[in-house]
């Protein structure tokens, strides 16, 4: 009896290293070009942007033709997908006016960055359908957007120069994070 509680927890205590091992075959490590492919992340000044153009012309019928009005409706507001347009008028501050009824926050409005917004819908939409935009479609849309937000006028082309250099209405007036640097004592306040 006592041999088999001692294999027992020999097999017990063993069965992690043989989870380790490299004898299994499984996975592989990805080439440059797939880790290069999955690196979409685009940053403020928009240097990873691709080529491509757009306008708020071409997304309002991007907008009806890829289906983003049914989740959020004919104008990008009243459904049941968060709200692309502010109803409040530019006197309005910011943090309010961004604000959607349903408590979300109006992306367009709030992002501090216009690549934020462009960065959002090529990686997150249409919804089922990620990644499936063009540039020049995601370029259309974001224009789109930024203008029924009052941020870029109608005719205004999107492109890898110029949505970097759009300038949005929350401005300098978002949340920075503070320098870290190892060995920092935590921020007064934070819960861990």
């Amino acid at each position: 009896m006592g041999s088999h509680r001692l294999a027992a927890i020999a097999l017990l205590l063993g069965s992690p290293a043989f989870a380790q091992s490299p004898t299994y075959g499984v996975g592989r490590t990805p080439s440059p070009d797939e880790i290069r492919a999955m690196d979409i992340s685009i940053s403020p000044t928009g240097e990873e942007l691709p080529q491509g153009r757009g306008t708020a012309k071409e997304g309002a019928t991007l907008f009806q033709m890829k289906g983003c009005a049914g989740c959020h409706g004919k104008a990008g507001t009243g459904s049941i997908a968060p709200e692309l347009q502010s109803n409040k008028g530019q006197d309005v501050p910011v943090w309010e006016r961004g604000r959607g009824k349903s408590g979300w926050m109006i992306l367009p409005l709030t992002a501090p960055f216009a690549t934020i917004v462009w960065d959002y819908i090529n990686r997150g939409m249409p919804l089922g359908k990620e990644g499936t935009l063009t540039p020049d479609e995601v370029y259309a849309l974001t224009a789109y957007l930024l203008f029924v937000n009052k941020v870029i006028p109608e005719d205004q082309v999107l492109d890898k120069e110029s949505l970097p250099k759009v300038k949005m209405p929350m401005g300098d007036d978002y949340g920075r994070l503070p320098d870290w640097k190892h060995g920092t004592r935590r921020l007064q306040g934070y819960p861990f």
